[in-house]
This record gives C-alpha cells, sequence and structure tokens, in this order.
C-alpha cells in the first residue's frame, strides 16, 4: 500500500517523517513538483515525489494535508481519483481560527466528498497538532485520532496506519459524524492557542 502526502506545511510534513519512520511506502506531492522532491529527499532515497496529479495516481491512500480553501483546487489538479481513498485532515476554520466556515448540517469531510464521488473520504487527524506528530511528543502517552468513514474497508486501512504509527485510532462512525468531529478540532485549536494550554493538547474519549 502506497501513501501520498499532499502537501509540505506543517501537518503535511509532520506525517510525512512519520510515516516514513514507521516504514510506509510514501509519495510526496506538491503543486511544485521540485518542492516535493526536494523534501522527498530529506526523508530517504526511496521516497518518491512529484505534482499532486502524479503523486495521487501513485497512491492507494491520499493524505490531504492542505487547509480547507486549498482542497478543491488540489482536488482538480489531482484529476481522477476513482477508487482512491482521502484522508481529510482540515478543520474549516475562519482566519482568525476563532470559528468554523462549514458546519452543524454538512462537514469539510463530506464536502471534499461531494467534490470526489468517486473516491472515499476519511476524517482522521484533524483534531492532533503538528507538534505532537512525532513519536517522542507522545512518548508515554496514549493519543487518540478520531477516524470517520462511510466504507468499513478504507477506515480500517487508514486505522491501521494510525496505529501503527503510535496513535490510538478510534473508530469514530460515519462520514456525517465529521459535523461533530470538527468542532472538536476547533475547541482543540481554542484550548491550544487562545486558552494557554499550548499545541501540545489532544481530546481523548474517556470509556469508564
Amino acid at each position: 500500500m502506497k501513501i501520498a502526502v499532499i502537501g509540505t506545511g506543517n501537518m503535511g510534513a509532520g506525517l510525512a517523517r512519520l510515516l516514513a519512520a514507521t516504514g510506509y511506502d510514501l509519495v510526496i506531492g506538491h503543486r511544485d513538483p521540485a518542492t516535493a522532491a526536494s523534501f522527498a529527499a530529506e526523508l530517504g532515497k526511496n521516497i518518491e515525489a512529484g505534482g499532486i496529479a502524479a503523486a495521487a495516481k501513485l497512491a492507494d491512500i491520499i493524505i490531504l494535508a492542505l487547509p480547507y480553501g486549498a482542497v478543491a483546487e488540489a482536488l482538480k489538479e489531482a484529476g481522477n481519483l476513482k477508487g482512491k481513498v482521502l484522508v481529510d485532515i482540515s478543520n474549516p476554520v475562519t482566519a482568525d481560527l476563532r470559528g468554523l466556515v462549514v458546519g452543524h448540517s454538512t462537514s469539510a469531510a463530506e464536502e471534499i466528498q461531494a467534490l470526489a464521488p468517486g473516491a472515499t473520504v476519511i476524517k482522521a487527524f484533524n483534531t492532533i497538532f503538528a507538534q505532537l506528530l512525532p513519536l517522542e511528543a507522545r512518548k508515554g502517552k496514549t493519543v487518540q485520532v478520531f477516524v470517520a468513514g462511510d466504507d468499513e474497508k478504507a477506515k480500517g486501512a487508514v486505522s491501521r496506519f494510525v496505529n501503527a504509527a503510535g496513535f490510538e485510532a478510534v473508530d469514530a462512525g460515519p462520514l456525517s459524524n465529521a459535523r461533530f468531529i470538527e468542532p472538536i478540532g476547533e475547541m482543540n485549536i481554542h484550548f491550544g492557542f487562545f486558552l494557554g494550554k499550548g499545541p501540545s493538547v489532544a481530546p481523548a474519549w474517556v470509556q469508564l
């Protein structure tokens, strides 16, 4: 199974480093192929790279490590995504990070699914700050990743690499539950940046 990470920002770079260290077959995608190639070279000689369309074509699972507002253009550039699994990690936040631009009756994940009807969208990682992606940042701690989607096989594949990366994958139900998971991500942003906790916090669902 090959995983593409589209985007080389804090989340994209962090996820790519984590997956590369875990031993996954990886390809880096970026609208600028040279940027993708440069970052892939940092990760190791066996890491492939290319433009968004090239990376998407090579991969079985595509992590959209992009701001929500940039996803639609990336999907257009990716081309045919039929049969691909798309992992949406975004929170559809306002410019000041204090609110959501999508919610209540839909979600970023559902809007992305509508833009890519031939693909299967899975929601994951939107409640995790980039600072918590390295294994050493989570040493001795169990950090949950909520995984939502309508296809059990795809959700299982994503959950397996979530667990392999040292997180605890939590089945969060159908993709429509992203309507609830994304506000949790926004609340985590408030804890991290506006309520003094810093970007080393993450929500957990505790079963007693």
